[in-house]
């Protein structure tokens, strides 16, 4: 990643997770100046297995070269449907970053009761590892995960995406056009 690069460009991912079948996924890019130059939209089944594939398939559509890194609005959606970062900096040859914004003691308690002697994915689940928290400039602290880059890098990416509060632009407006969208195609 060349953070000092002015036209370094992220896809952000974030979803519409309203109790359904199925959450509605987002992909925004956003340069750093914040325009906003790609979207893609995907769904990853609630409680399944599926959000990898509907990350990448974000990441097939759009077809681009120029996206820096990937940051993730939390590795885990869609009900408790595990995000393998992992497999998805393996196929774009890209850093990926997994963000959340609150302490948590953890998952899988959660997973082992909504998902009893389901050990593939808790082992999903622990494959992803442990955050790491870092403050950002706004003087709110994010969690993080990082795939393909240091943490100290991947958090700085992340406080020059973060203009306010503690959520990233680009997942911030992935999760809008997916709230919106969805929202829209429910209306019938």
């Amino acid at each position: 990643m060349h953070l000092e690069k002015p036209g370094i460009r992220v896809l952000g991912i974030a979803e519409s997770y309203r109790q359904r079948e199925s959450s509605l996924i987002c992909g925004v890019v956003m340069r750093r100046d914040l325009i906003i130059d790609g979207c893609a939209f995907s769904r990853a089944t609630v409680g399944g297995t599926d959000a990898t594939d509907a990350v990448l398939t974000i990441w097939d559509a759009l077809g681009r070269h120029d996206i820096n890194a990937i940051l993730l609005s939390g590795c885990i959606i869609s009900w408790f449907n595990i995000i393998d970062p992992d497999q998805i900096r393996s196929r774009t040859g890209i850093p990926v970053i997994g963000v959340s914004y609150e302490e948590s003691a953890g998952l899988e308690d959660d997973i082992r009761h909504h998902f009893p002697g389901d050990e593939e994915r808790l082992c999903r689940y622990k494959n992803l590892g442990t955050r790491t928290s870092y403050p950002l400039s706004t003087g709110k602290t994010i969690y993080l995960r990082a795939w393909g880059t240091d943490h100290a890098s991947a958090g700085r990416l992340c406080n020059i995406f973060t203009r306010q509060g503690h959520i990233p632009e680009p997942v911030k407006v992935a999760r809008l056009m997916a709230r919106g969208a969805d929202t829209f195609l429910r209306s019938g």
